[in-house]
C-alpha cells in the first residue's frame, strides 16, 4: 500500500487515477493542454454540465496536487487564469492519446468530429 497526502493507494495507477480521476479533472486538464491558459469563465463555458461548486472544487484539488497554476489577474472584478504546471504538462501524451482514441471511436460510429469540430466548443 502507498500512503500519500493522507490517502491510501494500491499501486501507481491508483495514484494517477486519484489525481486525475473523475468526470471533470481530465477534461479541465485537456482544455488547459490545448489552450494553454483559460479563465474560470472559459472553463465553465467549455464544461456546460459542471456546477459552479464542482468546478471550483476540482480546480482547487488540481491546484493542491500541483497539476495546475492559478494566476490572479485582478481583484475587482475578480479574475483568474489557470494553466498547467510542468507536472500537468507531463501528462500531455495521455491527453493526446485519449483525444485520438475518442476521435477514432467517433469515426467508427460515423461522427466526423474533425470535419465538424466548429460545432463544438
Amino acid at each position: 500500500m502507498i500512503t500519500l497526502n493522507d490517502k491510501i493507494y494500491t499501486c501507481p495507477v491508483d495514484v494517477t487515477l486519484g489525481l486525475i480521476g473523475g468526470k471533470w479533472k481530465l477534461l479541465i486538464l485537456f482544455h488547459l493542454h490545448y489552450f494553454t491558459r483559460k479563465s474560470y469563465s472559459d472553463l465553465k463555458a467549455n464544461l456546460p454540465r459542471v456546477s459552479e461548486k464542482m468546478l471550483s472544487q476540482q480546480l482547487k484539488e488540481l491546484e493542491r496536487d500541483k497539476l495546475i497554476l492559478k494566476n490572479q489577474l485582478s481583484v475587482k472584478p475578480y479574475r483568474v487564469e489557470y494553466s498547467l504546471t510542468e507536472r500537468g504538462k507531463s501528462l500531455g501524451p495521455l491527453y493526446e492519446f485519449i483525444s485520438k482514441w475518442g476521435i477514432d471511436y467517433l469515426m467508427e460510429n460515423n461522427i466526423d468530429y474533425i470535419k465538424d469540430q466548429h460545432l463544438y466548443k
